[in-house]
Order: structure tokens, then C-alpha cells, then sequence
């Protein structure tokens, strides 16, 4: 199905969800938010990977911890802790077995040994280019200039900015979104979880991952 509009927002993330990537298919210009104040506990500094023990919340640390605040192009990553080898470690145990991980996993082997990012903004940008020349493709992506409020923006925009969100609670229902199963790590002990990191949907189907997301649009 073609997106009601043209254009859609959508805040930073690391390693987004199956579901922020079918909004980068979806839409002709897409904007990330660049200038709205930081807000923690989303995806703009976690992601959700499937371990042997079900799913995990990997976070970034960024300085000032839970006293960070301030527009979030200003949020530096911290790196007074072992964060990056944490992750590639769950990561790898995660989806070592996985059918594409030793295809695509020195693409993303980088992010977790070099730490030449200050800014949080500028690690998920570069992450989020890394995973979209693994699936194929390239949207017309912009930041924004200025920060809009929630129900203010352009009626040519839709916003999904505070939406796709790590917590039940805050998830607003997506009529155009429905994620289509595929073969999981682990799927022997639990039935498929949706809507997980794009790496499990990238480790686990390859080069099918851009037709899966595209499934999911409706």
C-alpha cells in the first residue's frame, strides 16, 4: 500500500524495529528528528535483540546518564563503560547461528570497536546507513531544521515520532503495519516475536529481509 502522504518524521534510533524501517520504504522524503528535546527509555538508544532467553534490551549510554537532557543532536555517548563490547558480545551470541550473520556482521563490527562518535545522533545515523545498504535500499532522508510539536506538523506529514515505542503502553496502533513472520534464532522455545531489531529480521532472512519489510506494509 503507498503511504497516505509524501513525507514522514521520525526520531533517531538505534537499531530500530522492524516497523520504523517499513516507514523508510514507505515514504518519499523522510526526516529525523534532530532538534526535539532527548527522551529516554525509547529507541533512540535501545534496540530489542532475541537471545536464547528470550528478548533483550540492548541501551546506549550516553553522558549524564539519567540527568541527560537538551536538544538530542546535543547527547554525547558515553564511553566511560564497556558498552560497545557488551553489546557486539550479545549480539554475536544472539544471532551467531543465525544464516547471514557472518555475511553482514563485519558491516557492523565497527560500531562496537572503534569509538570515533561523539554524538549519539551521528552513531545511529551511520548505524541506520549501514543497515540500509544491507537491505538494498536508500530513502531520501533529511534532519529537520526546527522542532514541531505533535498535531502542528505539515498536513502532508505523517509522524511517527513518539509512536514506535520500546513500551506497550505507549505504542499507538499502525493500521499499515503488520509484521510477517519468518524463521527466528531460537524459535524452538517461543513462537515468533514481531517487530524486533531490524538485525534479527537481516541475520535470519539475508537478502529476503527488503521483501519481508515490504510484506508488512499495508
Amino acid at each position: 500500500m503507498d503511504a497516505i502522504n509524501n513525507n514522514v518524521i521520525l526520531s533517531s534510533a538505534y537499531l530500530a524495529p522492524v516497523q520504523y524501517f517499513t516507514k523508510l520504504m514507505s515514504y518519499s522524503r523522510v526526516y529525523l528528528e534532530n532538534c526535539e528535546s532527548y527522551l529516554k527509555q525509547t529507541y533512540r538508544n535501545r534496540t530489542i535483540i532475541l537471545t536464547a532467553n528470550g528478548p533483550v534490551q540492548l541501551s546506549l549510554p550516553v553522558v549524564d546518564g539519567p540527568r541527560a537532557k537538551g536538544p538530542i543532536r546535543d547527547i554525547q555517548l558515553s564511553y566511560d563503560h564497556q558498552w560497545q563490547q557488551i553489546h557486539w558480545r550479545g549480539i554475536s551470541s544472539a544471532y551467531n547461528n543465525s544464516p547471514f550473520f557472518e555475511y553482514y556482521s563485519d558491516d557492523f563490527a565497527p560500531y562496537y570497536f572503534e569509538k570515533k562518535w561523539k554524538y549519539l545522533i551521528d552513531f545511529n545515523l551511520d548505524m541506520q546507513n549501514t543497515v540500509l545498504d544491507s537491505l538494498g535500499f536508500h530513502p531520501d532522508l533529511k534532519l529537520t531544521a526546527e522542532y514541531v510539536n505533535v498535531g502542528e506538523v505539515f498536513g502532508d506529514f505523517d509522524d511517527f515520532r513518539y509512536v514506535i515505542h520500546p513500551k506497550i503502553q505507549k505504542q499507538t496502533f499502525d493500521e499499515h503495519f503488520i509484521p510477517t513472520p519468518y524463521t527466528q534464532v531460537f524459535q524452538e522455545k517461543s513462537a515468533f516475536i514481531p517487530n524486533l531489531s531490524i538485525l534479527d529480521l537481516l541475520f535470519n532472512e539475508g537478502p529476503e529481509a527488503t521483501g519481508n519489510l515490504k510484506s508488512c506494509i499495508r
